[in-house]
């Protein structure tokens, strides 16, 4: 005999609550990098056409560029401490999905061997498991780089990478956030360094992290489901 169950399915949170915390960091991040290079740009402008050497600050630039990665973290964290349900749960899924791109990955490298033989080669071939992870990231740089030109071509091309179990939504979304905070904070890292030579310079990158970030903000934010 079979029976079904009323018990309702467990109500999963919008991302952009589930990552709220994370948001509302980007966001400050985004607001400190556009005050560090007002501290440059700021003092060139209220400077009287005719003088040579501005004084500028770039003090917040080394702040931003120090801060944002503890910032992240931190939030990420907090993020995790208030849905510790929904962690277990894409624990669970992240599980799945990487047995069986493990599976997939070793299939593909049993028919290389069966038509390469041995000998394939110089380069040894990535692990069975290495290679499944660089499936993830390679799916979240891909959805990260379409987002930026076509909204709605990187959703649907989410879809394409998720129809065969080995990736699920939420988790190409979110390698997608991970690949935009990555070059943001290399952005300003590259600032950082820039900042004791090149104030102008330090004050640009700066800005340029500032499009990363708000990417970010936006994958973390969007529900496909």
């Amino acid at each position: 005999m079979t029976t079904t169950s009323n018990s309702p399915l467990p109500l999963l949170p919008a991302r952009r609550r589930r990552h709220a915390r994370l948001i509302a960091a980007l966001t400050t991040l985004i607001g400190a990098c556009a005050g560090a290079a007002g501290e440059v740009y700021g003092p060139i402008a209220a400077a009287p056409p005719d003088q040579e050497g501005v004084a500028v600050e770039t003090l917040s630039c080394i702040r931003v560029a120090m801060s944002a990665p503890l910032l992240l973290d931190m939030a990420r964290s907090e993020d995790a401490a208030r849905w510790p349900e929904e962690v277990v749960r894409e624990d669970a899924a992240s599980r799945r999905t990487y047995a069986a791109r493990c599976a997939l990955a070793d299939a593909h490298d049993a028919v290389h061997r069966t038509v390469s033989g041995p000998g394939r080669g110089p380069v040894p071939l990535p692990t069975v498991e290495s290679g499944a992870w660089m499936e993830l990231v390679s799916a979240g740089d891909e959805v990260a780089a379409c987002w930026r030109d076509d909204p709605q071509q990187a959703a649907v091309l989410v879809r394409e990478l998720t129809e065969g179990g080995e990736l699920v939504v939420d988790e190409v979304l979110d390698a997608a956030v991970d690949a935009m905070v990555v070059c943001g904070l290399l952005a300003l890292a590259e600032a950082r360094t820039k900042a004791t030579v090149d104030a102008s310079a330090a004050a640009e990158l700066c800005l340029t992290a500032v499009p990363y970030l708000a990417r970010a903000v936006t994958l973390a934010s969007v529900d496909l489901d």
